[in-house]
């Protein structure tokens, strides 16, 4: 499903049959290629995002529309900066600031495989983060 101005819609001829048909034509976006934490690059894909905040958000009143308006932020923001790699960290930390708006029990689930918390004692000091910048707003 393609969002107002980004698909062009086109009526057109077959030259030879005479029969009209349409065309859907849509820009074409570069995204950076993502380096992992060893290393490796890798195309930038849409669907781990995507598939990351189905995890964190599984159970939690959060719609599939808002997963995906979710990752849509993401996606632009990412492409906004114009760069032509970002280190996979920097995606992990714009799921997460979108995760602590969103939802604070999805936001920990993420952060708990995002940071690899090894600990109970790490997994406390993330709550006591969040809750401090919920007292901050």
């Amino acid at each position: 499903m393609a969002k107002e101005g980004e698909v062009i819609r086109r009526r057109r001829e077959c030259l030879s049959c005479k029969r009209r048909y349409t065309t859907y034509e849509r820009v074409e976006e570069t995204m950076p290629a993502v380096v992992k934490k060893d290393g490796r690059r890798e195309p930038f894909d849409r669907s781990k995002i995507v598939s990351g905040l189905k995890k964190a958000c599984e159970k939690r009143p959060i719609s599939t529309a808002t997963i995906e308006a979710v990752t849509d932020r993401i996606e632009k923001r990412i492409q906004d900066l114009g760069e032509t790699e970002i280190v996979s960290t920097a995606v992990g930390e714009e799921v997460m600031r979108e995760l602590s708006q969103l939802d604070q029990v999805a936001y920990v689930r993420f952060a708990s495989v995002y940071r690899e918390f090894k600990d109970i004692d790490q997994f406390m000091d993330e709550i006591k983060a969040l809750a401090q910048q919920r007292r901050e707003r």
